[in-house]
């Protein structure tokens, strides 16, 4: 089985911690890795961007001059898009950008940049993955301790929640929020030695 170091919240070693195979030691798919990703910022996106195409704008229904005998090209419409105040030719309008993919590949992603966050040593368990109140600065000596900058923390303590928030490069995620683009974006990994156990509950 995959062993992972335990440490406490002063930075230093107090044991091992066997992992779950399934999770941590799956086989790393790149493409269902990218697909999730893309499939996580479309999701996001608000899809509200809106133009006017020609029948959209206001004016233009009488017809500019006659077909012939102007010596000008023939014009249908001051509404056109190649007029002045015209419409836009393909206005974007508003869509979704989202889509699905299956369940087994969104987990097989997962499985993957877990396993590759243990395979790189960014996976940091905690013995004790608790405070005792809101303090922003204790949980600062914590991150500098452990010598981790930018983090994802994975826990469901209030305090440690509310600690983090206001430092800038550190995220806060409960166990069945986290996903393969946070993981991927803050590199290194921060849950508590019941929090690992949480996580195998959740998603073998």
């Amino acid at each position: 089985m995959a062993k992972v170091n335990v440490y406490n919240m002063k930075g230093s070693q107090v044991g091992e911690l066997e992992l779950n195979d399934k999770i941590f030691g799956a086989e790393i798919n790149e493409h269902l890795v990218h697909m999730s990703v893309v499939q996580y910022l479309a999701n996001r996106r608000q899809g509200t961007q809106a133009a006017r195409n020609r029948s959209a704008v206001r004016g233009g229904g009488a017809k500019p001059w006659r077909q012939k005998g102007t010596g000008h090209a023939r014009q249908g419409s001051i509404r056109a898009p190649q007029w002045k105040g015209g419409g836009v030719v393909f206005a974007p309008q508003p869509r979704s950008y989202s889509f699905k993919i299956n369940r087994k590949e969104k987990r097989a992603a997962l499985y993957s940049v877990l396993t590759s966050c243990l395979n790189e040593n960014k996976l940091i368990v905690i013995d004790d993955l608790k405070m005792d109140e809101i303090k922003t600065k204790e949980f600062k000596k914590v991150l500098d301790a452990l010598k981790v900058g930018k983090a994802l923390v994975v826990t469901d303590d209030a305090n440690i929640q509310l600690s983090a928030r206001n430092l800038p490069g550190v995220k806060t995620a409960k166990v069945n929020t986290i996903n393969v683009y946070d993981i991927l974006k803050y590199q290194t990994m921060i849950v508590g030695k019941d929090t690992v156990a949480a996580i195998e509950e959740v998603y073998a």
